[in-house]
């Protein structure tokens, strides 16, 4: 039976209604700029007319994807991202339980305001999971003086997404405690025990992704798998995806064998969910090691935990066993 529960909701309401302490990671990707999925915005990004959605060119015979052009942002705008989410931060917070992680994307510019409202709700900063992929977001020449500016950029060309990583404060004394009540307070370490790396390699989602979820933010099945596997440090718990968008972190959740909420309050969007993430369950990852470029591990489409250790590993643990026995 299927571990994961999607709602076509407003996530603040739904949250506001949640039991307290009943989640134990929150993992998503939210509209950055608040702005650019709201209706008036995704209506003229779906019938071609831009508005804060920049349409690129045809690159390589390939039609690329329209990008939010966060630089229009006022300040007005930009103070409203950190109000937004100092009182989201507030909710999500009373729902996780303590230990419990949050891992959100941003961007460079918008980070600082996000993570001002989320240290203000109440969060631990941790740092951040740095997401390798460049995009076309970036590296312009000055608007109108595009001639006379030639070897001028305006912003460096994006060449990696930061993922904020928060922390709920723990309640016991030690992390150690706070595992074998809350089962929360660490990361997952990696399928050869390697501790979990702040960077991570990506890339375009894969056609066949795309195909069966064309969201304008869609990642990749092989990178999600990889945050969604170390949110959850003893792998038992409920992941929630509250801007769920086509379902992806779902599908991850799913995949991996996590119990996982998605919340998504267009309807566009969450009709693709719904077709989308048991489609989207099936594709085989793969897990590649920052450290060592050729170290790779399989993601089966269902999760087995044995499986993502290593053989060697595997015996040693074994013989380990043995001898303490």
């Amino acid at each position: 039976m299927n571990k994961y529960e999607l709602l076509h909701h407003d996530c603040t309401k739904w949250m506001e209604s949640r039991a307290e302490n009943s989640i134990h990671a929150i993992v998503t990707d939210p509209p950055f700029g608040l702005i650019e999925y709201t209706g008036k915005h995704l209506e003229k990004m779906r019938v071609g007319r831009g508005g804060v959605w920049r349409l690129p060119p045809v690159l390589d015979g390939c039609e690329r994807k329209p990008l939010p052009r966060f630089t229009v942002l006022s300040e007005a705008e930009l103070t409203n991202i950190r109000d937004f989410f100092e009182v989201w931060g507030k909710l999500a917070l009373r729902i996780l339980v303590p230990g419990a992680h949050l891992f959100i994307a941003s961007n460079p510019p918008l980070t600082p305001f996000l993570s001002i409202g989320l240290i203000s709700a109440g969060f631990e900063r941790r740092g951040e999971i740095i997401r390798l992929i460049r995009t076309l977001r970036g590296g312009d020449r000055p608007k109108l003086a595009e001639h006379e500016y030639q070897d001028i950029s305006v912003i460096p060309r994006s060449c990696y997404e930061p993922w904020g990583l928060f922390r709920k404060p723990i309640s016991e004394k030690r992390v150690s405690q706070n595992l074998k009540r809350w089962k929360t307070g660490g990361l997952r370490r990696t399928p050869d025990s390697k501790p979990f790396p702040d960077v991570l390699k990506s890339e375009f989602p894969l056609k066949e992704e795309v195909n069966i979820a064309p969201h304008p933010s869609l990642k990749p099945q092989r990178f999600l798998r990889q945050i969604v596997w170390t949110s959850l440090p003893l792998s038992e718990g409920i992941v929630l995806d509250p801007f769920m968008g086509s379902g992806s972190t779902i599908a991850a959740a799913e995949a991996l064998g996590y119990k996982s909420i998605g919340i998504e309050i267009d309807n566009e969007f969450y009709k693709m969910a719904k077709t989308a993430v048991p489609r989207l369950m099936k594709i085989r990852a793969e897990w590649e090691s920052f450290e060592t470029a050729n170290n790779k591990h399989k993601l089966p489409s269902l999760h087995q935990a044995t499986n993502l250790i290593p053989k060697k590993t595997r015996k040693n643990r074994k013989k380990g066993r043995n001898s303490s026995s």
